[in-house]
């Protein structure tokens, strides 16, 4: 045992790699966990366990979470005092073509992770949902406390299923958990499946940009070094059973048990053809545009209502998209472009 330390699982990830290289920055002893799978080039996800690794704190545990007798090995030595869930088998269209990955890595591995925290004293687990979740909600902007009961994906799907495994834990155990209902969050060491890092590719390539919905599709962009100060603020945050609340008119975002669910977004929706123009002008070159009809699975728009979230921790997102893109576009042109 290394003494009191914060697991930050999907440590190889985006958005895990920034909020464990925000703990160690701040003196905190981190245990990553990654699986390191090939869903996209393992090469990046080493290269920021690389940068991690440069911390006398950071320790790296490659392991599955759906292996569940090495899951409870690592949390019985450790006994985490904290938990930061953000493994998880990512992507909707993926769903489509690899339904099973999903049922493995964000229902099977969540259970383990559950089960960790209920038997070795975790005080408080935040973990990952999606913006996905509000799937065919159209009331903007999107709400912590508005039903999300008709999912289109099956990787929103799963994550409204971690919610609710997550609210079971906490009614039957006490285990304070918190949500994190992420939205489109961009910046340096993003992830190659998601459109920013796809249109960048488009444009410094050479490539077709396909644009969905006909080019009619806003997202709630939201900077990564913003989205890990949300995450990393609402850690001593510890979520409160509600004394308001009521069976008769169940709150969706609160509970009798110390749960509670929060968006991680920007509240500032950026339409797409807007971002392949900043890109384009970041890299200094046009790209070839096809319009396609809407993806299966995918959502028109998003928004984030995070007054909820300001109201907690004090905190709202300060990143223009020009600055956001300009940062990513630095970062992608020394790696990729050299």
């Amino acid at each position: 045992m290394l003494g009191e330390s914060t697991l930050v699982t999907g440590a190889a990830g985006f958005i895990g790699y920034h909020v464990a290289h925000r703990l160690l920055e701040a003196g905190q002893t981190v245990i990553g966990l990654d699986n390191v799978n090939a869903y996209y080039d393992p090469a990046l996800k080493r290269a920021r366990l690389a940068q991690l690794a440069g911390f006398e704190r950071f320790h790296f545990a490659e392991l599955d979470l759906a292996d569940r007798a090495r899951v409870a090995a690592l949390f019985t030595e450790h006994r985490f005092s904290i938990v930061v869930h953000l493994a998880a088998q990512a992507g909707v269209r993926y769903s489509l073509e690899h339904p099973f990955a999903y049922v493995d890595a964000n229902l099977q591995g969540f259970i383990n992770v559950l089960e960790g925290c209920r038997h070795t004293g975790c005080r408080h687990l935040l973990y990952a949902s999606s913006s996905s979740v509000y799937g065919a909600n159209t009331r903007l902007p999107f709400s912590v406390h508005d039903n999300v009961d008709h999912p289109i994906s099956l990787y929103a799907a799963t994550k409204k299923a971690n919610e609710l495994m997550a609210h079971s834990y906490s009614h039957l155990f006490r285990l304070p958990a918190t949500g994190l209902r992420f939205f489109t969050v961009y910046g340096p060491w993003g992830r190659p499946d998601m459109a920013m890092f796809i249109f960048a590719k488009a444009i410094t390539e050479g490539g077709t940009i396909r644009l969905f919905n006909y080019g009619n599709m806003l997202r709630d962009f939201t900077y990564i070094d913003d989205a890990a100060e949300m995450v990393v603020r609402l850690i001593p945050h510890l979520p409160a059973p509600d004394p308001a609340w009521s069976g008769d008119q169940p709150e969706p975002a609160t509970s009798t048990a110390p749960y509670r669910l929060y968006n991680i977004g920007n509240n500032k929706p950026v339409a797409i053809g807007r971002v392949v123009e900043l890109l384009e002008a970041e890299f200094g070159r046009s790209s070839v545009k096809e319009l396609v009809p809407m993806q299966p699975g995918d959502m028109p728009t998003t928004c984030a209502d995070i007054n909820d979230l300001q109201e907690a921790i004090g905190f709202a997102p300060a990143t223009p998209i020009e600055q956001g893109i300009s940062r990513f576009a630095a970062w992608y042109r020394e790696r990729y472009l050299g």
